[in-house]
């Protein structure tokens, strides 16, 4: 089903697919367009997003919602921070690499047009960030936010949207948090920049599992089929 253009009904934004269809069409859609996406749409993806766990059933999730112009500039210029060396590294990197020259081509887009995405969604965790102290609770301190994230990326599938997981713009929480105007106990974790799509979905590419299991012990792969 084609995506909608912005700007209709709720109910005529909603697409019916299965949970599946989804999974397997899923990808990064970073070229935007500028058009509005409705309040209530965004919250469906985030009450969908609320439905996963969290480490003793915290449900410390903080969900920022970035529409002003001004916050999204800052959050723009932090993210060119490290994308300005990242992708110069990357080019060089990647030169024979024509796939993943286009990937980087994407992600330029998205950061040259980053004021004119029509959402942020930024993803925190309230509480303190023990895992930077104590590395053994940092499996169940991210434990606790991506598995929302995941459902909320697939709830913007399920509706048409297009949106990718991103973490250059925080690679200081201290600049991320004074943007946002985030007290010091709610850390953000990820910025999703969310809008309609330009183009079409399709189906993702992914390794087989037989390339990429073990049972029971490293390097006892199941026969390939």
């Amino acid at each position: 089903m084609e995506q909608p253009t912005g700007g209709s009904s709720l109910e005529a934004t909603r697409t019916d697919i299965s949970l599946r269809e989804a999974m397997a069409t899923q990808r990064a859609i970073r070229r935007l367009k500028p058009d509005p996406v409705d309040d209530d749409v965004i919250l469906r993806c985030i009450e969908l997003g609320l439905k996963a766990p969290t480490a003793s059933n915290a449900q410390n999730w903080e969900w920022i919602v970035v529409r002003d112009p001004e916050v999204k500039r800052k959050l723009a210029r932090l993210n060119r921070i490290p994308w300005s060396v990242y992708v110069r590294a990357g080019r060089i990197a990647k030169r024979d690499d024509p796939k993943m020259l286009r990937i980087l081509d994407a992600v330029q887009w998205q950061v040259d047009h980053y004021e004119d995405i029509p959402v942020l969604v930024v993803a925190c965790l309230r509480g303190p960030r023990l895992a930077n102290f104590l590395p053994g609770v940092a499996t169940a301190y991210y434990g606790s936010i991506y598995p929302s994230v995941q459902n909320f990326l697939l709830a913007c599938r399920a509706e048409g949207l297009g949106a990718a997981l991103t973490t250059l713009p925080l690679w200081s929480g201290t600049l991320a948090r004074r943007a946002l105007g985030l007290p010091f106990n709610v850390q953000p974790l990820a910025v999703i920049p969310v809008g309609w799509p330009r183009g079409r979905y399709g189906p993702n590419t992914r390794k087989p599992a037989e390339s990429v299991v073990h049972f029971d012990r490293y390097g006892n792969r199941p026969p390939r089929s």
